[in-house]
């Protein structure tokens, strides 16, 4: 059965939260992994890091990463200095996972979030810079053998890759074996015809899966995603790697703004208790497809 995860934005309003807080509460939750900030590993002291490598392994805890590129280093600007610092920084980001041992980097690691494509701006000119500093980037992953996982968003989020078909292709034209596909049933579900069918599509090069209710709730039995076919796509693909759930409930601070979650969607329940029943529900879920 495929590992079970969550993103350590649950429980949080700040990205540059230490992620150390969030280990135990996972494990107790119910979780095999926990999703967290790639640049927050990456800025850390060598002994934070010990420090929370350890205590994953105590916990009998598996970390992957999430990351999303600021705008002065931005993959796709004209400004040559904020690409080369983009490279850089996402080279460190693949040296910091390795040092924990880690093989996972999946986001928005091409290009700057949230970002809309600017009047006078070319796509395929960007998607093209976008290429040209992955491939550069990417060597650096391979030497650590960590996997750059490109994610397929909606189209209010950013302008690249809106379909599974467009992050394939962007993986091809990386043409790196590191450079995989990061689907979101979230994102798919505002953008793609059939949900199921696009999994199919992706096969071999899905390197990473997140789940999400069309409302960013955790999933659940009462949804509108058809959990089944899911499920079934990504066994018939044979996918094996971790299925991490995003969902985002509290409004306010950096998460809730760049989330865009402008409405309490907890209420009186309990974060802890929502993430334990999801995290058996999905479980219960993969459990009929083996």
């Amino acid at each position: 059965m495929n590992p079970v995860g969550i993103h350590f934005g649950y429980w949080t309003q700040t990205w540059s939260a230490d992620p150390l807080q969030f280990v135990a509460r996972a494990k107790r939750c119910g979780f095999d992994v926990l999703e967290i900030n790639a640049p927050k590993v990456t800025r850390m002291r060598d002994s934070e890091r010990a420090a929370l490598k350890d205590a994953a392994e105590k916990a009998g805890l598996a970390f992957t990463y999430s990351i999303g590129m600021t705008a002065d280093m931005d993959l796709v600007s004209e400004d040559v200095a904020s690409r080369k610092k983009g490279i850089a920084f996402l080279q460190e980001v693949a040296r910091a996972i390795h040092s924990m041992g880690g093989t996972v980097m999946a986001g928005i690691n091409y290009s700057s979030w949230p970002r809309k494509l600017l009047p006078g701006e070319d796509k395929q000119i960007l998607t093209d810079r976008a290429v040209e500093g992955v491939r550069e980037a990417i060597k650096t992953a391979e030497d650590c053998g960590v996997l750059f996982c490109v994610e397929v968003v909606n189209r209010f989020e950013q302008f690249m890759m809106n379909t599974a078909a467009e992050g394939v292709a962007f993986a091809k034209q990386v043409g790196s074996p590191n450079c995989k596909v990061l689907l979101d049933t979230f994102h798919m579900n505002i953008e793609e015809d059939d949900l199921s069918g696009c999994i199919l599509e992706t096969g071999d090069y899905l390197g990473h899966f997140h789940l999400g209710e069309s409302n960013r709730r955790p999933p659940s039995a009462h949804s509108r995603i058809p959990w089944p076919e899911v499920f079934g796509a990504l066994r018939q693909i044979n996918y094996k790697g971790a299925v991490v759930m995003e969902p985002f409930l509290v409004p306010g601070g950096e998460v809730g703004r760049d989330i865009s979650v402008f409405r309490d969607l907890l209420g009186s329940k309990d974060l802890d208790e929502q993430a334990t029943h999801s995290a058996e529900f999905v479980r219960t879920e993969l459990s009929k497809t083996q």
